[in-house]
Parts: C-alpha cells; sequence; structure tokens
C-alpha cells in the first residue's frame, strides 16, 4: 500500500530532506512501504541540478537550497502545496520520462476536478493555464502562466522529491528567480484563478484522482 502523510504547518526543507533519504533508502531495502508526503515549507528557493546561477535574481531574499533534483530554480513556500513522492518506479516500469508524465497527468487530473483545465508544454516540464484574459506575449504568443512545478531525484529506482502545486501562495515571492528558467510567462495559484480552494481541497482531490493514473496498491 501507499502511505499518505499530511502535515499541518510548515516542515524545515532540512528536516524533509533526512526524512525523504531515510524513506527512499527503507522503500528500496524493502522495508517500508511507498509514500506520498503532502506538505508546506517556508519561504525557500531550491536549485535543480540544471539551474543557472543567473536566474537566481535575489539570492539574499530567501534561504536557498541545493536540491539535487531535476530542473532547475523553484520557489517553495506557504499556501503552496508540495507534494513529495517516494515510489518505487523500479517496480512500476523502470521508466523514468513515462513516471514524469504520468506526474503530469496526476496533476491535470486534479486541476480538473475544479475546473481547471491545465496543459503541458514541449519543451517546458509542468503543468500551465492559458490566460487568454491577460495581453499577449511581445512575439504574439498567447499568455500562460505554471500553476505546478515537477523535479525528482531516482535513487535506485525509488523516487523522491516530487511536484508542487500553488493553492494561495505569495505569486511576488517568484520574482526572486527565473522560475524553473522560464521567461515571458507568469506564476499564478488556484485562489489566484479566482477559485476559493483549501489546501484541505486539493489534498482531497489529490487523493480522489491517484488511483486514475497510479496503481494505488503499489507495485507487486
Amino acid at each position: 500500500m501507499v502511505e499518505w502523510k499530511i502535515t499541518d504547518g510548515l516542515t524545515d526543507y532540512e528536516t524533509a530532506l533526512r526524512f525523504m533519504e531515510a524513506r527512499v533508502a527503507d522503500i528500496a531495502s524493502g522495508e517500508a512501504e511507498e509514500c506520498i508526503w503532502l506538505l508546506e515549507h517556508p519561504p525557500l528557493y531550491t536549485a535543480g541540478t540544471s539551474a543557472r546561477r543567473e536566474d537566481l535574481t535575489d539570492p539574499d531574499r530567501f534561504p536557498v537550497f541545493e536540491a539535487r533534483r531535476g530542473g532547475q530554480y523553484t520557489y517553495h513556500g506557504p499556501g503552496q502545496r508540495v507534494v513529495y513522492v517516494m515510489l518505487d518506479v523500479g517496480r512500476r516500469g523502470h521508466d523514468v520520462r513515462r513516471f514524469v508524465g504520468q506526474l503530469e497527468e496526476w496533476v491535470i487530473a486534479t486541476l480538473d476536478q475544479f475546473n481547471i483545465r491545465g496543459e503541458i508544454r514541449p519543451g517546458r516540464v509542468g503543468v500551465w493555464v492559458s490566460r487568454p484574459e491577460k495581453p499577449a506575449l511581445p512575439d504574439g504568443t498567447p499568455r500562460e502562466d505554471k500553476i505546478a512545478a515537477i523535479g525528482i531525484r531516482l535513487r535506485k529506482w525509488v523516487s523522491f522529491h516530487g511536484i508542487s502545486i500553488n493553492v494561495d501562495p505569495d505569486l511576488g515571492h517568484f520574482s526572486g528567480i527565473v522560475p524553473c528558467g522560464i521567461t515571458g510567462h507568469g506564476v499564478t495559484s488556484l485562489v489566484d484563478l479566482g477559485l476559493p480552494v483549501t489546501m484541505e481541497d486539493l489534498d482531497s482531490a489529490l487523493e480522489r484522482t491517484f488511483p486514475q493514473v497510479f496503481d494505488a496498491t503499489g507495485p507487486g
């Protein structure tokens, strides 16, 4: 079975890393169940393995952590649901690209519970929403805002790190980085889109839609 763990309040980033490191080792050795951990962090920036120093535009604003996950810079903070996924990708097919696609599909299915159309874009990891009510970019490209970021790491084919979905964070906090290295487009949240969604609402939707994408009982 997959354990669902929900932590109230704000969880220190290094505490979360220690938990994931230990849990991943236990999953790999067969001593623990897979785990989905839902939490919030205090304001901070994380740098993935592809992060470029010039994309950290305000390095003194919040603490910066080397996450060693895939991807570039991202922000975590209050009002954002972080979803750490500790799943056995090896026993789920040994296909990392498919696994990332499943995470995107899971986010899209969850957003659909609130009548939000989440979309993926080639070359832009994460989940996006169209913003036709906003002015187009200078080249005429329709405006899109990112609502969820995805970045994972594998150890012995067990995943950790995962997803962040913006419920109602301070969107101004994203201005200290170039989120995921992408310029031109913006960042949004469920509340910014006009939906009075709570963290509990999102958690329920995540748990409902998980079996649509993954085997809820785990591998084996």
